[in-house]
């Protein structure tokens, strides 16, 4: 098979070398054009002739969120706003929105890496890709749907929730690829099953984005769309968008493109690289990027390195799936905990859905109590007792602290078509 886009190294040498070239021109171009960039290597004692090997990168400073806010409206911009073409802006952000800039070649980059992750699905020019994620400022919407016209696909976007028509489209125009959040993708799969719609379906595969998916969630899609390949993509604004990386049907992990960024994993903390297959934050350094590139971007969303060669035979590194975020941490009675540990645990147990609540709240004895409200599978097969106790257990050994646990008919628990809140953390400030 022709590949289209494939990477831009064969070997660990020539990607080492394509990155240290890449990260050079980064420097200087920021170095040249922004003057936030400047100022913030001069104050660090950085600078374009500091910067000659890969092993130079810990000299530049981090660039953060805050900095994006505080940039407003146009923050980090390295091109004359003659040569910027379109914006976007982050979801969730509080106060100030995090708005992106982008010249025609990061937008033709960005899509550039959206045809591969299409190429790695094993999708072809006949696919046809209903798109049900959020369009305008936000990234996933655009991005999907330029991505599918970039590779030759029928883009077909019917955008978020509107379920009537979501199931009238796949039906009718025979859709073969679905894109959402991973709480769109349960939501459809729900509604197709209580339409007895699946026999009619023509879908081969899923792509879910932008939030943190469990091994439930994923087998409940699967088996309600009748569908065996579901791949998980990455993407933040700031790193162009969705389309950064995609797991491949081996589904062990996500390949990311390593020709287009530098990806470090550090302990959120201490900010020093963590080991392969140990959990840190994600830190992004662009190549190439043009109109707002990053330096050293910390992105909170934590994952871990994958050592050693995918079954697929793809040469292109790997992390884990998103866990969580470091500011999304709870501590608990002392205890460290992150949403994507409580997925785990749960996503090991028979007999439940996947969908869950974690409440903590104070109580007048001044202690902190979590209760975990879990939905059963439509056919649990045990009782539900018995159930909450392998809950309880499963989290004391694994989380080391002590829950109680509620077991809730299937379907209880409120859908969402964007992000599914799971963590309500009550207690007073």
């Amino acid at each position: 098979m022709l590949i289209r886009f494939p990477p831009k190294y064969r070997t660990d040498q020539e990607l080492r070398d394509l990155q240290r070239d890449g990260l050079r021109w980064t420097v200087e171009h920021a170095w040249n054009n922004s003057p936030f960039y400047r100022n913030r290597l001069e104050e660090s004692g950085a600078s374009p002739a500091s910067i000659r090997s890969l092993d130079d990168l810990g000299k530049i400073p981090f660039t953060t969120a805050d900095d994006l806010r505080d940039g407003y409206p146009l923050p980090l911009r390295s091109v004359p706003t003659r040569d910027i073409v379109r914006i976007h802006s982050s979801s969730g952000t509080t106060g100030k929105r995090k708005i992106l800039c982008y010249t025609q070649k990061d937008i033709d980059d960005w899509l550039d890496m959206f045809g591969r992750c299409y190429e790695m699905a094993g999708l072809s020019r006949e696919d046809r890709v209903q798109i049900c994620v959020g369009y305008g400022l936000w990234t996933a919407g655009v991005g999907f749907q330029l991505g599918a016209e970039r590779f030759g696909a029928m883009a077909i976007p019917s955008g978020p929730g509107n379920l009537e028509l979501q199931c009238n489209f796949l039906i009718d125009l025979e859709t073969t690829v679905l894109c959402c959040t991973a709480s769109m993708g349960l939501l459809v799969a729900e509604e197709v099953h209580a339409r007895g719609l699946r026999g009619r379906l023509h879908l081969k595969k899923v792509i879910l984005g932008a939030e943190r998916t469990s091994e439930a969630m994923l087998q409940t899609i699967r088996e309600l769309l009748g569908v065996e390949e579901v791949y998980d993509i990455p993407g933040l604004t700031e790193v162009y968008g969705p389309g950064t990386g995609l797991t491949c049907r081996h589904n062990v992990g996500i390949h990311y493109w390593s020709d287009y960024y530098i990806l470090e994993i550090l302990d959120p903390d201490t900010l020093v690289p963590v080991a392969p297959g140990e959990i840190g934050e994600m830190v992004y350094t662009t190549l190439r990027k043009e109109a707002a590139p990053l330096l050293r971007y910390r992105s909170r969303d934590l994952t871990r390195l994958i050592e050693g060669p995918c079954p697929c035979g793809c040469i292109l590194p790997r992390h884990d799936r998103i866990l969580g975020r470091s500011d999304d941490m709870v501590v608990f009675r002392g205890v460290n905990i992150y949403p994507g540990q409580v997925d785990e645990v749960l996503s090991r147990i028979g007999g439940i859905g996947s969908e869950y609540q974690v409440l903590l709240e104070r109580k007048p004895d001044g202690k902190d109590y979590m209760t975990v409200k879990v939905e059963l599978a439509a056919d649990p097969g045990e009782p539900s007792s018995s159930i909450g106790r392998v809950i309880a257990s499963e989290i004391k050994r694994n989380l080391m602290v002590s829950c109680a646990v509620e077991t809730i008919p299937y379907g209880t628990l409120p859908r969402s078509e964007r992000k599914t809140k799971r963590v309500f953390d009550n207690r007073p400030v």
